[in-house]
């Protein structure tokens, strides 16, 4: 399950526009929907489905032209952690494990969401976290209400409070590599290659000087 944000000027990637404007955070944030999208159909594993805010019925989901093979659901009120709440109920209470991912890391590939989903024939949990403290993807066989309540959402407290509730629970977890989310300026220098490349042809939005 994806959970996403429309890639529209001033409501997704937010903290990325001092760097690349309001247009160019857009821009990158449809790039990196259409990854994720991508990797999560390759992978192969299951069904994909696109949780997005707001609504599915707004416009800008139509003029992505994104792909037809995933489900649609809409995230609803509340905070994150209530959002994710409701979406890992739904789905574990049918039976089925569940991969929550963002659309954030480019790096969480097909091989990736593979791995995890391997994981999860052999422990109850499995986490992929990144190097801000937080997580790109979390693996629930079971639903545990824990993980989602009273988190302090956006700080780098996120994957190691989730990590501790998930172990306080007895559950067995795997922790993945690490890796990168793209949030805030100096995270784009772990952008792949090839997309800054593409990007400076095309007149350099993420080109920018991450050291400053």
């Amino acid at each position: 399950m994806i959970f996403a944000k429309a890639p529209l000027p001033g409501l997704a990637k937010t903290r990325l526009i001092p760097a690349l404007g309001r247009a160019g955070s857009a821009q990158l944030a449809k790039r990196l929907l259409n990854h994720t999208l991508e990797q999560s159909l390759a992978a192969n594993i299951g069904p994909v489905e696109l949780c997005v805010s707001p609504t599915a019925l707004h416009p800008i989901w139509q003029d992505l032209a994104l792909p037809a093979s995933f489900e649609w659901s809409e995230q609803g009120d509340g905070d994150l952690g209530e959002r994710l709440n409701r979406a890992s109920q739904r789905v574990t209470s049918n039976g089925e494990a569940i991969l929550l991912i963002g659309t954030d890391c480019p790096g969480l590939t097909a091989e990736k969401l593979c791995m995890a989903a391997e994981t999860l024939h052999h422990h109850d949990a499995c986490m992929v976290p990144v190097s801000d403290g937080g997580y790109a993807l979390l693996g629930m066989r079971q639903h545990l209400p824990a993980v989602f309540s009273d988190i302090p959402w956006s700080t780098d407290a996120v994957a190691r409070i989730t990590r501790q509730r998930i172990l306080e629970h007895g559950f067995a977890l795997q922790q993945l590599t690490a890796l990168h989310d793209i949030d805030e300026p100096q995270d784009l220098r772990y952008l792949p290659a090839g997309w800054r490349q593409d990007s400076a042809r095309k007149g350099g939005i993420y080109d920018i000087n991450t050291n400053d």
